[in-house]
This record gives C-alpha cells, sequence and structure tokens, in this order.
C-alpha cells in the first residue's frame, strides 16, 4: 500500500482519483447523525424505528438502483469530468439532505421523503463516481501497480466514512445535525470545484479509446 501511495505521487491524474473521494466521503456522509436525526427531527423511538431504518437504507438503495441502471456508464467518454459531476451531485444531495431535516416537523411527513429522495440520489451519485474511477484506476495504472493501488482504492473507500462519522459528529454537538449535514455538502461541491481547478488535467481526462477488433 505504501509503494501504492508512493507511485500517486508521481500521477496525478490518479491522485485526484482519490483525493475527490475523500472529499466527498470525509465532508459528505452524514451517516453519523442519523440515529439522532431520525429520533429528533422525524419523531422516531429512541431505539430505532422505520425513520432510523430508511435514512440508513436510502444511500445503497439509490446505490443498487444506480447500479441497475448504469449501462450508461460505458458510453461515457470524459470520465474525470464526470467524476467530478458525480461527486457535485452527491454534495447537493446532501445540501437537499440537510435542508429537509432544518424543515422537519417532529414526524414522517413531506420533509422525511424529501431527505430520504436525497440520499438516495446521492448514493447512485456516489455509485457512478465509484464505476469511474475504477475505471480510470485499472487503465491510467500501469500493470505492476494495480494491485497496490486497488489496496489505496479499499482504504480510501473504507476509511473516508468512518472518518465522516468523526467530523460530522463533532460538528453537530457544535452547530447541531441540520447545520453539520447541510454545511458538509457545501463543503464538498466548494472543495471539488476548488482542487479540480487546481488540477484541471483531471477534468480532462478521457478514457483510452478501445482497440480495434
Amino acid at each position: 500500500m505504501l509503494e501504492g501511495f508512493a507511485y500517486l505521487r508521481g500521477h496525478t491524474v490518479l491522485l485526484m482519483s482519490f483525493v475527490v473521494d475523500i472529499i466527498a466521503m470525509v465532508f459528505g456522509m452524514p451517516r453519523a447523525l442519523f440515529p439522532q436525526i431520525a429520533h429528533e427531527s422525524f419523531g422516531g423511538p429512541i431505539d430505532g424505528g422505520l425513520a432510523f431504518a430508511l435514512l440508513f437504507a436510502a444511500i445503497p438503495l439509490g446505490a443498487v438502483v444506480g447500479g441497475v441502471f448504469s449501462g450508461w456508464v460505458s458510453r461515457v467518454t470524459r470520465q474525470g469530468a464526470a467524476v467530478v459531476v458525480a461527486i457535485i451531485v452527491w454534495g447537493l444531495a446532501m445540501v437537499v439532505f440537510g435542508l429537509a431535516v432544518w424543515r422537519a416537523s417532529g414526524s414522517i411527513g413531506v420533509a422525511f421523503w424529501v431527505a430520504f429522495v436525497a440520499l438516495a440520489i446521492g448514493g447512485a451519485a456516489d455509485m457512478a463516481s465509484a464505476a469511474f474511477r475504477s475505471t480510470m484506476l485499472q487503465q491510467a495504472a500501469a500493470d505492476d501497480v494495480r494491485g497496490r493501488l486497488q489496496g489505496v482504492f479499499i482504504v480510501v473507500v473504507a476509511g473516508g466514512p468512518r472518518i465522516a462519522d468523526v467530523v460530522h459528529g463533532g460538528a453537530a454537538a457544535v452547530v447541531g445535525t441540520a447545520a453539520a449535514a447541510t454545511g458538509g455538502g457545501v463543503l464538498v461541491v466548494v472543495l471539488v470545484v476548488a482542487v479540480t481547478m487546481a488540477v484541471p488535467a483531471f477534468v480532462r481526462y478521457r478514457v483510452a479509446p478501445a482497440p480495434a477488433v
């Protein structure tokens, strides 16, 4: 894995594929807040309940639906730009989720279903982002380092949301759950736009043409 990180230092496009994912997961994954939001904002019982279950299921549900209808992914050639768009959609979905929590009335009503749909849309966007980034990893990396970079990929995918749990939990303790979720989504959009402007080669990255048969 250390060799994978060393390889990334000299390959900006691949490095950026990890950087934008870390931004998306660390600042835009409010999962740690779901128990409190389900109880305080949507009136669920303190030990779980329907609101809690649906909030936890929304992102995976969106990812599954996005995967079922993912045939279009193979037709996208500007994969760098596609990753950026997918992550911006993820960030905006978390903003909508946070605003829905802000407007919640203490029961499962319109605000809850807006929050649920926003999370599901975020899950579909995350699925698309992961598909594009995986393809970039397989195509842009040298054959002898793909396994090492896959190790880095697993660390980022598994570790980012855990860091997000700490970040969102700490932020919510200071500003509240709605502000933490909304602010996290805003930060995703702002930071991803900023880093891609700093490294335009990532946005310009295109998939290699298929070999002639």
